[in-house]
């Protein structure tokens, strides 16, 4: 991109010069009046200012989603009245994906095509947990004349959703649409890198009808913001997305609170491609894996393990594929990796790179792509005959960088595939039925793709092991983690207590013990 490129480049209209917290439908100001700049990642320029959360803010938006919980209609309306609401805000969303998109594009860099996915799947997020919650059944036990026992389900409070610069939109619905669902009030804390299009949600909520005080947001560091949410003892329930590091503070300190947590956090997922492949597939779907979204999604296949005796093959036309991905501006079309989205994110993607050059054989890449002098861009890099233990192969890069190591035998693909301290994710690509069911039942990872890109179905658990995370949601996980499960059980025949204190006969007290057990 030319300096006149970037004189022309398209820039949304009417974009805010200020973004307030909402706190009990209302827009505020920080209580003390502190900002933060918020920067735009194609010029790195200040754009716009953002009030800074700090604890009294948090405590102000508790306070405000406890009294909508306590007192609110929100919790007692039953589940098709919450159900209307969710796909009226679904229907607001999909209505204006187009303008989601180009606002989330501006402000995180994504690609212009692939933001516009991410602002549909937003809506079809708050939609199936809007039919989900109304076809929601839960179990009941019989002992015939007895006893019965069911189990009724009911909202936990307020939860307190901590959401990533990344695809922020998408993975904020992904959070809202079954903490709402499932009758919880919340407060969301978006990441201070993309507040954008999270100031979006209170106008679609308000116009979907959603009751005063059920959504509440403060934006602000996740030091000060995100610490005192953490930390509040009205919050049972933290629903977290970020980097592992960041998740044991988190579980640290939600720890004396005893609370709820549900952590999605970093990986190093591999892609394991094995010699009968289908090698076409594997390298578009490969390529795809580590470079859409500019890299910087958890699930990205960083680490590509292949085969020996179709490695050089794979190497040469991966490599020359990842040389024509096309860099440019987030709002172009026609863009497939875009800018990335913060300076500091920029430099440390940069110090991989770096570092790689010393660990492994530079095939593609390897620093700022030709003609884009200025903005967070970053040349698709590949990255070839890496080591296992090479900080590249171990630590996630977040960005549009790979690294590609050989293997000879199954064993040691699933060593090399299980050798790392993440386990989100892992794809296999095989013509091999047993091998490919077996192999992934051995990995080390919450979610496996057999022959398959990342697709993702609602309905299944998305989680990690090891240092991925902690938790599941998705489907009916979601509304595990975000409900009580309560037992009631209730006596239908003659009462059988063992009885106490009446000198009944050991025989009977037996007998009465016995009848309990069911």
């Amino acid at each position: 991109m030319t300096d006149t490129a970037l004189a022309t480049r398209h820039v949304p209209a009417d974009l805010p010069d200020r973004i307030q917290h909402y706190i009990d439908g209302q827009f505020v100001d920080s209580t003390d009046g502190d900002t933060f700049d918020v920067l735009e990642p194609v010029t790195n320029e200040v754009y716009l200012q953002a009030a800074a959360g700090k604890k009294a803010d948090i405590d102000l938006a508790v306070a405000a989603a406890k009294r909508a919980f306590d007192e609110g209609p929100w919790p007692r309306m039953l589940p098709r009245e919450r159900s209307r609401i969710l796909h009226r805000i679904a229907d607001i969303v999909e209505s204006r994906d187009a303008r989601l998109a180009e606002l989330e594009s501006f402000d995180s860099g994504l690609p212009i095509t692939q933001a516009l996915g991410q602002a549909r799947r937003a809506a079809e997020n708050f939609r199936f947990f809007a039919d989900l919650i109304v076809a929601q059944a839960d179990d009941t036990y019989k002992v015939p004349g007895r006893q019965i026992n069911y189990v009724n389900r009911k909202p936990i409070g307020v939860a307190g959703l901590i959401t990533p610069w990344n695809t922020p939109f998408m993975l904020e619905s992904w959070k809202l649409g079954p903490a709402l669902a499932t009758g919880n009030t919340v407060v969301l804390k978006p990441a201070e890198f993309t507040p954008l299009s999270a100031s979006l949600w209170a106008g679609i909520f308000e116009e979907a009808g959603l009751p005063k005080g059920v959504f509440n947001l403060v934006n602000g560091l996740g030091e000060e913001a995100g610490d005192a949410l953490v930390k509040h003892p009205d919050v049972p329930l933290i629903s977290f997305t970020g980097e592992s590091r960041t998740g044991q503070i988190i579980f640290g300190n939600a720890a004396p609170y005893l609370k709820g947590l549900s952590m999605e956090l970093g990986g190093k997922s591999p892609a394991i491609v094995f010699a009968d492949a289908d090698l076409e597939a594997a390298v578009d779907a490969t390529i795809f894996g580590v470079f859409s979204l500019n890299g910087e999604r958890c699930t990205a296949g960083s680490r590509i393990l292949v085969q020996r005796d179709i490695y050089d093959e794979f190497v040469e036309r991966y490599a020359a594929q990842a040389k024509r991905v096309v860099v440019g501006d987030p709002q172009d079309p026609k863009t497939e990796v875009g800018a990335l989205v913060h300076p500091e994110h920029y430099e440390k993607v940069m110090s991989y790179i770096e570092i790689g050059k010393t660990e492994g054989r530079l095939v593609a890449g390897g620093g700022r792509p030709d003609g884009f002098p200025t903005g967070n861009y970053v040349a698709p890099t590949v990255f070839a005959d890496v080591p296992r233990d090479a900080r590249i192969f171990q630590e996630e890069i977040f960005g549009p960088v790979v690294a590609i190591t050989p293997f000879d035998t199954d064993e040691e693909a699933l060593e090399l595939a299980n050798g790392v301290k993440y386990g989100l994710a892992a794809y296999v690509w095989t013509n091999d039925l047993k091998r490919a069911h077996n192999f992934a039942q051995a990995i080390d990872a919450g979610m496996v793709w057999l022959n398959s890109n990342n697709v993702r179905d609602l309905r299944t658990p998305f989680g990690g092991v090891k240092a991925s995370g902690l938790g599941h949601e998705g489907g009916y996980r979601s509304i595990d983690f975000y409900t009580h499960q309560q037992a009631v059980h209730i006596t239908l025949g003659a009462v059988h207590n063992p009885t106490f204190g009446k000198s009944t006969p050991a025989a009977e007290q037996a007998e009465a013990a016995e009848s309990e057990e069911g």
